[in-house]
């Protein structure tokens, strides 16, 4: 929670770096060297070493992607808690026939090269279109890989993916990564034993979460999901609460999707919706991160999110009694941000799908 009303500050964008190719995501490996990693949509992991890029990527895997699809491509990375001793990382990307493909390589004896050959598929999953792929791995504070899968694209989700426990599309999957080949179940998945359903669902009725991160400091995750025509969702629930229905497709944001009666008892509602109508609107939107860095102490625990095609700049926060939520539009920012993304300090970064990295800075704190 906060005691701050973060639409009390001003807020602007340091460039950090540009010139990239349509980047997807931004992490860091853990690991104290202070590096940025930059993924790229054609196939190419870079590494930013103090606003610099490095001249050679860390990976280049760009004759396994598939990226002719807005949506589709090299999607994010996740470095193994362990990443220092192991050099494990994690890559979703959809190959050149569009399906979701998660795999894992171990980086080479040069820390700023990963070694190609060392690569090991985990899971594939079959898209019949070219939307709606989700697209990000990270790894929880449990220590297990999640990855978010959207409902597998065409409007209105045609097969029903995000009610039905029986596709892994539309859902939050949760894997051991560090025991069995090639993964294994965690004995404490909601729908383990279940008849009709998959062992690696942890959470349904999304239709495209592309980008969802952990706070943990308050155990909670949050997660951004587009929407279809009419609202953007944020919804935030406990980290450790498996099983949770979002509600799509019989619910868009806090609206019953197409039927005018629909019955929410038992769904995630969202914390924070808003629509295409409107000036504070948009169209799709782009999560988000918690700050949790040292520039701006007093906007420790909130979590900023912004809608890809306005610029609009939103920010989410507890009140002080920890649990209902406020949220506000408290900028504006002339990107289009494809993704966001924290250094291992805690300081938080937009990528602009034109191919600039910037660090969201805030300031000039003031009474309302």
């Amino acid at each position: 929670m906060t005691a701050i009303d973060p639409a009390t500050f001003d807020y602007a964008l340091e460039r950090i770096a540009d010139g990239f190719s349509r980047p997807t995501h931004l992490t860091h490996p853990g690991d104290g060297s202070g590096r940025l990693f930059v993924v790229e949509q054609a196939g190419q992991i870079w590494i930013l070493h103090n606003g610099k890029r490095l001249s050679t990527p860390f990976l280049d895997i760009r004759e396994r992607v598939g990226s002719r699809g807005n949506e589709q491509g090299l999607l994010s990375v996740a470095f193994h808690p362990q990443y220092a001793a192991n050099g494990r990382f994690f890559v979703n990307y959809t190959d050149t026939r569009g399906n979701t493909v998660i795999a894992e390589y171990r980086v080479s004896n040069n820390p700023d090269q990963a070694d190609p050959s060392s690569a090991r598929v985990l899971l594939r999953i079959e898209q019949p279109a070219a939307n709606h792929n989700g697209g990000l791995l990270l790894f929880g504070p449990d220590g297990y890989l999640y990855i978010g899968t959207g409902d597998g694209g065409g409007a209105g989700d045609p097969i029903n993916a995000g009610q039905r426990l029986d596709t892994l599309l539309g859902k939050l999957l949760r894997i051991d990564v560090d025991n069995g080949q090639p993964y294994t179940i965690p004995p404490d998945n909601p729908f383990v034993g279940l008849s009709g359903a998959l062992p690696e669902i942890w959470a349904y009725g999304l239709r495209n979460p592309w980008r969802f991160t952990f706070d943990p400091v308050r155990e909670l995750i949050f997660i951004a999901d587009v929407g279809q025509n009419a609202q953007e969702e944020v919804n935030v629930a406990s980290a450790q609460a498996g099983g949770l229905n979002y509600g799509w497709r019989l619910m868009e944001g806090d609206q019953c999707y197409r039927s005018a009666n629909c019955d929410p008892t038992g769904l995630v509602l969202p914390v924070a919706v808003y629509g295409h109508d409107s000036a504070t609107g948009g169209c799709s939107v782009t999560g988000g991160e918690v700050y949790r860095g040292e520039r701006q102490p007093l906007l420790n625990g909130v979590y900023f999110y912004a809608d890809f095609c306005t610029g609009n700049l939103w920010a989410l926060w507890a009140d002080a009694d920890g649990e209902s939520w406020q949220h506000a539009l408290v900028s504006r920012v002339n990107i289009q941000t494809t993704s966001f993304g924290l250094d291992e300090a805690g300081e938080m970064y937009l990528l602009d799908r034109a191919g600039g990295v910037y660090r969201l800075v805030a300031s000039g704190h003031r009474d309302r």
